[in-house]
């Protein structure tokens, strides 16, 4: 029996070591769009901003809100068009690290509901702040 508990053991120190926690800020809030052509990432990216827009929603799924940005750094969440401040101050962070923002990727993940036009709004304003990559996050659409 001592053997088996020792193998369970292994088995569970092998799988947490190999998860995958690239997900830690995503948002479960977030229903992302499915498309074909959506594959993950080969290499994780080292510098990385997560901006989830979404919508709040009721226990129904029911929408109580306009789009907002459910960002880690806030309490509450953050209509799009606000969220230059946040930006600015995330590009003040790396200036301060000393980390050109220009190779820092602010990546998206942007629910399905979420009008195309808004996301264009968002990545302007990353534009403005001095970001130059941008990543749309998707679920892969896989048919069986």
């Amino acid at each position: 029996m001592t053997p088996m508990i020792d193998i369970v053991f292994q088995l569970i120190a092998f799988f947490m070591l190999i998860s995958n926690f690239e997900q830690t800020q995503a948002d479960e809030r977030i229903k992302l769009p499915r498309d074909e052509l959506a594959k993950p990432a080969i290499v994780a990216r080292e510098k990385e901003v997560v901006l989830n827009v979404g919508f709040v929603r009721d226990d129904d799924g029911k929408k109580l809100s306009e789009p907002v940005v459910f960002y880690t750094g806030e309490d509450e969440p953050v209509p799009v068009m606000k969220m230059g401040r946040i930006l600015k101050r995330e590009k003040e962070l790396y200036d301060d690290l000393g980390v050109d923002v220009a190779i820092v990727t602010v990546a998206i993940r942007a629910d399905k509901e979420v009008p195309t036009g808004l996301v264009l709004e968002l990545m302007k304003l990353g534009k403005e702040t001095g970001f130059e990559m941008f990543v749309m996050k998707a679920t892969q659409k896989i048919d069986y």
